[in-house]
């Protein structure tokens, strides 16, 4: 078996017909360079499942590569949890992302408990376990913004979830190749044989990248920030320097010897083909 570092890539579900068809167009693309996995995401509050179920579906029957699907607590009972796992085995997916999810006001929002539901993503990660998947997590080089800075508690957490079943983490987007070595170095320490592939977001769009590193508590370097904001009117220049910035974080990452590299593509294939072709994960 080669131990080639992996490629793989991530999607949200379309919100319409528009949406759908730049999915597709782009997972048309990027399967020309043949990512090793696919993951499907939920949007906050669990409001895109039903999209996420069909999407995930549809992937794993047009092109045949295996397919993440995320699972969240949000709004769900334990049986509807169990019936949403029985769907994804019936359509030939294997491999489960347990996360808690967002409420759906946003992940500073308050947590609501569902009935009968879990408030962790632990508990799910037994779940799908139990169900025979194989299961990853999420995990934090800036840490869990619900944890305010205590990163042994985060360690703590992914931990508990490896014991439970868990075999591999994505992590969420950062910009610091220190972060993901620290992070990775305190699992290993504490003996944890995570496979932790790092989430890597290519710039496309100023005002996104700060909405979602708002939302997910990433900080942006201040150089990066300078950079990208000085042509934040200009799309390409924009793409262009998301592209160097991606690539360079690669490769340090590809040097300390990563399982793979997870890019978050925003449904869109150009910058990730760029960037894949760079580093040589492709020809």
């Amino acid at each position: 078996m080669s131990s080639a570092p992996t490629f793989s890539v991530e999607f949200f579900p379309p919100k319409d017909e528009v949406g759908e068809t730049r999915l597709w167009n782009a997972l048309d693309a990027l399967n020309e360079a043949s990512p090793d996995f696919v993951s499907v995401t939920y949007g906050a509050g669990g409001s895109s499942r039903d999209r996420t179920i069909r999407c995930t579906t549809e992937i794993t029957s047009r092109t045949g590569i295996p397919t993440i699907a995320h699972l969240t607590c949000v709004g769900s009972s334990r049986v509807e949890l169990k019936n949403i796992l029985n769907q994804y085995a019936s359509s030939g997916i294997k491999s489960i992302l347990a996360l808690r999810g967002d409420p759906q006001g946003g992940p500073r929002a308050p947590w609501v408990h569902t009935t009968d539901g879990f408030n962790h993503s632990d508990e799910l990660v037994s779940l799908a376990s139990a169900e025979g998947f194989e299961v990853g997590v999420a995990a934090f080089p800036d840490g869990h913004p619900a944890s305010l800075g205590n990163f042994k508690q985060d360690i703590d957490v992914l931990l508990e979830k490896e014991r439970r079943g868990a075999t591999f983490a994505t992590t969420q987007f950062f910009f610091e190749a220190e972060r993901y070595f620290h992070l990775v170095n305190q699992l290993q320490e504490r003996g944890s044989r995570l496979s932790i592939y790092p989430g890597v977001l290519p710039i496309t769009n100023v005002s996104q990248l700060k909405r979602m590193a708002e939302l997910s508590g990433t900080p942006i370097p201040s150089k990066i920030e300078d950079r990208i904001s000085s042509v934040e009117n200009n799309p390409e220049k924009v793409r262009e320097i998301g592209i160097d910035l991606a690539t360079s974080l690669c490769r340090e990452l590809l040097d300390f010897g990563v399982p793979g590299i997870h890019f978050y593509t925003m449904n869109s294939a150009k910058s990730t083909l760029e960037i894949v072709k760079r580093i040589g994960l492709r020809p």
